[in-house]
C-alpha cells in the first residue's frame, strides 16, 4: 500500500511543504508571473553586451556561483569591481539564475561596469539557517583564494578588482549582506578588500508585528503569509524572528558598535511591508557610528525592481528602478 504525501504547508504560490520533509517550488501562482522564476541558461558569448557562466566553487558541496561579466568598451579600467550577490527569497526560494535576477543583474553590470558573482545559496527548510549564511561567507572566502592564487577563475584573474569587493543582496539576501560584512570583518581577507555592503529592502523584522506590517498594501513580492511561513521553516527550530540572522539591531545580535563593517549603502522603499523595523536597523547602525547612506525609493514596494511586468509597463517603476541602478552605480564608483 502507497501512503500519499500530505501537504503540510503551502506558501503564497511559492513553495509546497509536505509532511516527509520533501519540498516542491513550482510556481502555483498567476501564470502571467511565471516566467520570473524560470531558470536562464548560461550563455558564454555576450548577449546585450554581457556574458554568463556557472562556476562550482566547492567540489565537495556543490556551491556553485553564476558569473556575470560586461564585454569591455574603451573607457572601462582595467579591472572592474566584483559585486557578490545574495538573491532573495525568504530563505526558501528563489535560485541566482531566475530570470527575475539575470534581468535586473545584466542591467547592473552594464550600467555600473562591474562583475557580478550570484551565489547559488541552499534553501530551507532543508537547508535552515544559518546554511545561507555559510554559503554568502563561503563564496567571499572563494573570492579570496582567486585574488591570493589559491584558486583559479580566469574572468576574474583577467578582470577583476579584488581590492574593490561589494555585497549586495535583495531581501533575505539583505540580510546575508549584513551577516556575511560581520564575519568578515573579524577574518584576514588580503589580498582581497570588502569595499562595501548593498543591503536593499533586506528582512530585518521581529516577533512583533510592527506598524507598517499592518497597513502597508501587501506585493506579489511580499505578503505576511510569506514572511511568516518562510521565517518559520528557515530559521533554527525554536528560534523566533528576534534571531540575530533576522533582527541584527535586537537585543539577541551582537552589538552593532562592536562590528567591523564597510561603508553601506541602505535601501529602503517607501510602501515595503516591513519598512519600520528596515529603518529601526538603519537608525541604530547610526547610533553606532557607522558609514551608511540610505536610499529611499517613493511609491514602491518590496523588491519592486525584480517585477519585470512592473518595471517594463508602470512608468514610476521603472523610473525607480533606473534611479536606483544609478545610485547603485555612483556608491560603486565612490568606494
Amino acid at each position: 500500500m502507497v501512503c500519499e504525501k500530505k501537504v503540510v504547508a503551502v506558501v503564497s504560490g511559492w513553495l509546497t511543504l509536505f509532511d516527509d520533509g520533501s519540498v516542491d517550488r513550482t510556481w502555483t501562482g498567476p501564470p502571467e508571473f511565471e516566467f520570473m522564476a524560470t531558470p536562464v541558461p548560461p550563455h558564454e558569448d555576450f548577449v546585450d553586451g554581457v556574458a554568463v557562466r556557472d562556476v562550482i566553487i566547492d567540489t565537495n558541496s556543490g556551491l556553485s556561483v553564476r558569473i556575470y561579466i560586461p564585454e569591455r568598451n574603451s573607457g572601462d579600467q582595467d579591472k572592474l569591481p566584483i559585486i557578490l550577490h545574495f538573491h532573495g527569497g525568504g530563505f526558501c526560494i528563489s535560485q541566482a539564475d531566475w530570470f527575475m535576477y539575470y534581468s535586473i543583474y545584466t542591467r547592473l553590470v552594464r550600467s555600473a561596469r562591474v562583475i557580478c558573482v550570484s551565489v547559488y545559496l541552499r534553501l530551507a527548510p532543508v537547508h535552515r539557517l544559518p546554511a545561507a549564511c555559510d554559503d554568502g561567507y563561503s563564496s567571499l572566502l572563494w573570492l579570496r583564494d582567486v585574488a591570493q592564487g589559491l584558486s583559479s577563475e580566469l574572468w576574474l584573474e583577467s578582470s577583476a578588482d579584488f581590492r574593490r569587493v561589494f555585497l549586495i543582496g535583495d531581501s533575505s539576501g539583505g540580510n546575508l549582506v549584513h551577516e556575511v560584512a560581520a564575519r568578515a570583518g573579524k577574518t584576514d581577507l588580503e589580498p582581497l578588500r570588502l569595499a562595501g555592503g548593498i543591503p536593499m529592502h533586506p528582512g530585518f523584522v521581529r516577533a512583533k508585528r510592527s506598524k507598517s506590517e499592518l497597513e502597508q498594501p501587501q506585493s506579489p513580492f511580499l505578503t505576511l503569509d510569506m514572511l511568516d511561513k518562510f521565517l518559520g521553516l528557515a530559521l533554527p527550530i525554536g528560534s523566533t524572528k528576534d534571531h540575530p540572522i533576522t533582527c541584527p539591531m535586537g537585543y539577541g545580535a551582537p552589538p552593532l558598535s562592536g562590528l567591523k563593517l564597510p561603508p553601506f549603502l541602505f535601501v529602503v522603499a517607501e510602501n515595503d511591508l516591513i519598512r519600520d523595523t528596515e529603518m529601526e536597523y538603519y537608525e541604530e547602525m547610526k547610533k553606532a557610528g557607522k558609514e551608511l547612506e540610505l536610499l529611499i525609493n517613493p511609491g514602491m514596494s518590496h523588491s519592486y525592481y525584480l517585477n519585470k511586468i512592473a518595471v517594463d509597463m508602470d512608468p514610476q517603476t521603472a523610473e525607480q528602478t533606473d534611479r536606483l541602478i544609478a545610485v547603485i552605480a555612483e556608491f560603486i564608483k565612490r568606494h
